[in-house]
């Protein structure tokens, strides 16, 4: 079985973990009500995406 020959220090351990970092997900607005919304998904507001309206939104 492998074994580490050295032990692994904290700075190197840490830039190796400097891109495990979750980013934010930015909303974008709906080109149909100004609502924001998930990029690629359906308004949850109008039911429009790409300017067709694929959800029927009941109020």
């Amino acid at each position: 079985m492998a074994v580490p020959k050295r032990r692994t220090s904290r700075t190197r351990r840490d830039k190796r973990r400097s891109h495990d970092a979750l980013n934010a997900v930015a909303p974008a607005k709906c080109k149909n009500c100004g609502e924001p919304k998930l990029s690629h998904r359906v308004c949850p507001n109008c039911g429009f995406y790409k300017g067709e309206e694929v959800v029927v939104i009941e109020e």
